[in-house]
C-alpha cells in the first residue's frame, strides 16, 4: 500500500461519488483507510520525538470520516474528496489543529484555529491586545512566511470587534476570524518517501505559532 493508491482510491471516488460504488468497493476503502492509520501512528511516534508538549493522538482517533455532513451541507456528495487527519488533539478541544489534508483537488499541512467559536475567539483576540507583538513576531520570522500561506477566508470584519478602537495597533489581526496558517503540497511531494519527515518539519516551524495560540485559549 502507498500514497499512490491513496489517490487512485479518491480519485476513483471523485468519478463515482454514490453508496453503490462505495458499497462495491469497501473493502479497498478499508485497506487505504488502515494503511493510513498505520502511517499516522507513525507520525505520531516521530511528532513526540520532536515537542515534549506534544500530545498522542491514535490514528483512529485523528482520521476524519469520509462522509460529508449531509444534515447541515445537503448540496454536497454523500462522500469527501479527501482524506484529513487533525493530530496533537486535547480532550478539552482547546487546542490548534495540527492537520494533514490529502485530496483530488489540494493537499496540504494546516494548522491553528479555523473560525473558533466565540469563547475561542475572544480569547485569541484578548491575547492579541496584550502582546500582539509576540504573535507578530512569529508571523513574521523569515522560515515561517517562507513555508506558511496565513489562511484568509474572507470573513473578517470590516469594522472594529466589540471593546476595540479603530486605531488599535493591531486592528487588522483582531478583526480576523481565523487565526491559520497553510503549507501547501503536491501529490508528487506526498509520495516521496520522505514525507513524514516534511510533515515533521512543518510541525516544528508550526509550534511557536500554535502555542502561542494554544496558551491563548487556555490561559
Amino acid at each position: 500500500m502507498s500514497f499512490y493508491k491513496l489517490y487512485d482510491f479518491l480519485r476513483d471516488l471523485q468519478k463515482n461519488n454514490n453508496k453503490e460504488w462505495m458499497d462495491e468497493n469497501r473493502k479497498r476503502y478499508h485497506e487505504v483507510r488502515d494503511w493510513y492509520i498505520d502511517w499516522l501512528n507513525q507520525l505520531d511516534i516521530e511528532l513526540g520525538k520532536v515537542d515534549p508538549d506534544y500530545i498522542s493522538t491514535d490514528g483512529r482517533k485523528a482520521i476524519n470520516r469520509i462522509n460529508n455532513n449531509l444534515m447541515f451541507h445537503p448540496e454536497k456528495p454523500i462522500y469527501k474528496d479527501h482524506f484529513g487527519a487533525g493530530m496533537d488533539l486535547n480532550e478539552n478541544g482547546k487546542q490548534g489543529d495540527f492537520y494533514i489534508h490529502l485530496g483530488t483537488e489540494e493537499s496540504f499541512i494546516a494548522g491553528g484555529f479555523y473560525k473558533p467559536k466565540k469563547e475561542l475567539l475572544d480569547s485569541i483576540r484578548d491575547a492579541i491586545d496584550y502582546n500582539g507583538e509576540e504573535y507578530k513576531k512569529i508571523l513574521n520570522k523569515k522560515s515561517f512566511k517562507e513555508t506558511f500561506d496565513v489562511i484568509d477566508d474572507g470573513d473578517s470584519l470590516k469594522t472594529a470587534p466589540k471593546g476595540y478602537s479603530q486605531d488599535h495597533k493591531h486592528i487588522e489581526l483582531l478583526r480576523m476570524k481565523t487565526f491559520a496558517v497553510q503549507h501547501d503540497v503536491t501529490q508528487k511531494e506526498v509520495t516521496q518517501e520522505d514525507f513524514m519527515q516534511r510533515c515533521v518539519d512543518v510541525y516544528k516551524e508550526m509550534i511557536p505559532f500554535r502555542a502561542y495560540l494554544n496558551k491563548a485559549v487556555t490561559v
